[in-house]
């Protein structure tokens, strides 16, 4: 008999009956494993007789019946019923939305991000950026680089002319002042890589550097060395009231004339800076100065000295660039015999109440002869008391209203590092005899000291008054000497 058959005996005689046990199929009788034979369930002409309504597996004597990946048993099971899904229908449809939406969404986003693109390019081409890009000295910043140097502008400086300074960090960990530039259109793409390309090429220690320029963006960001003491306004004018020694104050006032003295003639271009201010004059951790912010010059087209939009601040500009729109290198000579007033009165251009430092400083001379009651007291000491005022009479001159008679920045940087070595070498005593003192200047400045700064004095100073500054922008009266006029104006001539 076969191994996979049963037998009972027979019930209406002698002998047996034998058949194949469940799941084999043969001759009962036939020895061992050649008679009954294992079925296989899972062939598909089997399908009717042993339905499996999932994954099917045969099995000796039997077959089993899997429900598929992400279904279940439902009822008694996949050999009776179909399985039933893990997710319902509302989960499939909820699944099946988000994905929809997320493939949306994506879609979106490529979209915006290649809009996104295409408006940098054209930014970049709009600003000049395939004739920078061949600059050697000028460093391109990409959006994202200049997001991340600010930290998407989470620290502002200040207010510069043309728009928020923010600072920053660069990889090797410089700071860096990143600030707007002018806005650039078609007519003005060639003035704008010139002047950034001048910048760029303007070595000077006393010029604040241009490191490089990012112009992915509606309107250029220009990235410059870090000045970690501000600007000489708020130094001199602020509420901390920092100490400034008048050697200090020479100094700045130096190296400030240094920095103009270099752009007006040290530089394969004239360049006129047009916003001579202490807001634009940056000072290192050492009080070095670094001029910067070079505001009206942005109007000028190239090699022009006329703009028709006359930009600058009340008390600063030269009035005959007010006037005319001509911008000049007087025109910062000007600006910078403002600066030199503060200086040495320590006071802004209008204070008190309503008081023109000018004007006050022209009437101190007018009735004592000597500007020492407008000098600041911190300075005003009795040895130094001739140095301020010969610092006083220069400012007076550069003040004057003929630009022909106003002195250039050279003489002016030359003047200013004599009255520092007549102080140096001569303790306070203003005449003095030849004689070497060992100090570093400028180019062209004589090297002894042997007349008399006071020789220098224009003749009839005395009589200059600087009234028709401000009767000429608005009317004032002698007998009211303090006036107050705009902090900024912008006048089209």
């Amino acid at each position: 008999m076969s191994d996979n058959s049963e037998c009972v005996n027979s019930t209406n005689g002698p002998g047996y009956y034998c058949k194949c046990k469940q799941g084999y199929d043969g001759n009962p009788y036939v020895d061992k494993d050649q008679g009954c034979k294992d079925i296989n369930e899972c062939d598909v002409s089997n399908k009717k007789k042993y339905p499996c309504y999932g994954v099917c597996n045969n099995i000796p004597g039997d077959y089993e019946c899997h429900c598929r990946v992400g279904y279940q048993w439902s009822g008694e099971g996949p050999k009776k019923q179909e399985c039933s899904s893990k997710f319902p229908l509302a989960a499939r449809l909820a699944l099946g939305i988000t994905l929809g939406f997320s493939f949306l969404i994506v879609a979106v986003l490529f979209t915006l991000m290649m809009h996104q693109k295409r408006k940098m390019n054209e930014y970049f081409k709009k600003n000049g950026g395939s004739v920078l890009q061949k600059v050697d000295n000028v460093k391109i910043f990409s959006k994202d680089e200049l997001k991340k140097i600010t930290k998407n502008n989470s620290e502002v400086l200040g207010q510069g002319g043309f728009g928020k300074v923010y600072k920053g960090t660069l990889e090797d960990n410089t700071t860096v002042a990143v600030k707007t530039s002018i806005e650039v259109n078609e007519a003005r793409k060639d003035d704008f890589t010139n002047e950034v390309i001048i910048q760029s090429q303007m070595m000077h220690n006393n010029i604040i550097k241009l490191l490089g320029c990012c112009l992915e963006v509606d309107v250029p960001m220009l990235v410059y060395e870090f000045a970690a003491k501000g600007n000489l306004q708020d130094i001199l004018h602020g509420d901390a009231n920092i100490p400034l020694p008048l050697g200090l104050r020479l100094n700045i006032a130096i190296e400030s004339a240094e920095g103009l003295r270099y752009m007006h003639s040290s530089t394969s271009r004239t360049i006129r800076h047009g916003d001579v201010k202490p807001a634009n004059i940056l000072l290192t951790d050492k009080f070095i100065p670094k001029i910067s912010d070079f505001g009206t010059s942005k109007l000028l087209t190239v090699d022009k000295d006329f703009t028709m939009f006359v930009v600058g601040s009340m008390g600063y500009i030269d009035p005959v660039f007010h006037k005319t729109g001509h911008l000049t290198q007087k025109s910062d000579v000007y600006s910078f015999g403002v600066v030199l007033l503060e200086l040495i009165c320590r006071k802004p251009t209008i204070y008190g109440e309503n008081c023109s430092l000018i004007i006050e400083f022209q009437n101190a001379y007018d009735q004592e002869n000597s500007g020492r009651i407008m000098f600041d007291k911190e300075i005003a000491k009795q040895e130094d008391i001739l140095i301020l005022e010969e610092i006083g009479r220069l400012a007076m001159e550069c003040l004057k209203e003929k630009v022909e008679e106003r002195p250039d920045m050279k003489e002016v940087a030359e003047r200013l590092v004599m009255l520092r070595r007549s102080r140096k070498c001569g303790q306070g005593n203003y005449s003095l005899s030849p004689q070497r003192c060992e100090e570093i200047t400028i180019e062209g400045t004589p090297k002894n000291f042997g007349a008399s700064i006071s020789a220098r004095r224009p003749e009839g100073w005395q009589r200059w008054t600087p009234i028709w500054i401000l009767g000429r922008l608005q009317a004032v009266s002698l007998k009211r000497p303090c006036w107050r006029g705009p902090a900024r104006f912008g006048t089209k001539q």
